[in-house]
């Protein structure tokens, strides 16, 4: 007669819980040790993070992403060897991760420049001793090795930001092999469900590299970055594009400081950008309210002071909610 009841859990158990969960996965700590340890954030709260556990391996200058269930890291620079490794987490765990499979060559690249939606995910450009214009995919509930997506179209470039909508995956900025090091504006995108080479088909509001990309399903927002050589001056810059249409990307605001190579989160409504580069290395996360504009706002720290690591979330842009 109780008008009061009980729901059981259903569902495969890592799909239970609440989603919202931002992963930052190994890099450089200060003062030059890589590491393997790995911090998670509620994204719609505020505060430091929390130990999540580790990689399988301690490296830095790898790509994460990942779907509503798991975050996928791969590459990296192990020194002074690079590194094909991939690694999966269950997002909604305690931590740890565990052997996926390898990416197609041995790679790295200083930020996080790689996508997915809820299927697939992709892995940017990078380097071993030059650019590469490889992008390799996996399909991120499976485990095995990845394939070849399509290239990059010139100029080879890596240190890039990266994002996506349900159907695209997005690709900024970056580091090119010219001898002046002339960062990049372009802002290419590939399709999710075609493979093939990438296209232009936007631009930043100035050459930047080593910038944070996160989104919500129609907006692409680009957080920091290095300016061109020889100086690489950082910039605080933050530049936002309508993914569908592209076109020359808009002012949003301001990070709270100038830095590089940070590790970007998002749900749909939020972005965080954690660590990164000043020239020292710091810790501070900040956050931004995606469908509107303004200023980052303290998120709070990282555990670590890091930079050039992997991250991701389980309710970013491409997945559409």
């Amino acid at each position: 007669s109780s008008t009061s009841h009980m729901v059981m859990p259903s569902g495969p158990t890592e799909m239970r819980g609440g989603r919202g969960r931002g992963i930052f996965g190994a890099g450089l700590r200060h003062p030059s040790a890589t590491t393997e340890a790995m911090d998670l954030i509620e994204i719609a709260t505020t505060g430091n993070a929390t130990d999540f556990g580790s990689l399988t391996a301690a490296r830095m200058q790898l790509q994460g992403l990942g779907n509503s269930v798991r975050g996928v890291f791969a590459g990296g620079l192990v020194p002074p060897n690079n590194t094909n490794v991939i690694d999966y987490t269950v997002i909604s765990s305690s931590g740890g991760g565990n052997d996926f499979g390898d990416l197609t060559l041995a790679r790295r690249t200083f930020v996080n420049g790689s996508s997915s939606n809820s299927t697939i995910g992709i892995f940017g450009s990078g380097y071993i001793t030059t650019n590469l214009n490889t992008m390799d995919f996996v399909n991120i509930m499976t485990t095995g090795d990845a394939s070849d997506f399509g290239d990059l179209v010139d100029p080879k470039q890596r240190d890039q930001g990266a994002c996506a909508s349900p159907t695209r995956a997005i690709f900024a900025g970056g580091m090119g092999d010219d001898p002046t090091a002339i960062a990049a504006r372009e802002i290419h995108f590939v399709n999710f469900a075609s493979k093939g080479n990438s296209e232009i088909f936007a631009a930043l509001s100035s050459r930047r590299f080593g910038i944070g990309g996160v989104s919500n399903p129609t907006r692409a927002v680009f957080s920091g970055g290095g300016g061109p050589g020889p100086s690489y001056t950082n910039e605080n810059t933050i530049d936002f594009i309508t993914m569908s249409s592209g076109g020359e990307a808009s002012d949003f605001g301001d990070q709270s400081f100038t830095r590089r190579d940070v590790y970007p989160v998002s749900s749909s409504i939020r972005g965080v950008f954690g660590g990164g580069y000043t020239p020292t290395i710091v810790n501070t996360m900040d956050f931004i309210t995606i469908a509107t504009t303004g200023n980052a706002t303290d998120f709070g720290d990282l555990r670590n002071l890091v930079r050039t690591g992997g991250s991701a979330s389980d309710s970013h842009g491409g997945l559409g909610d």
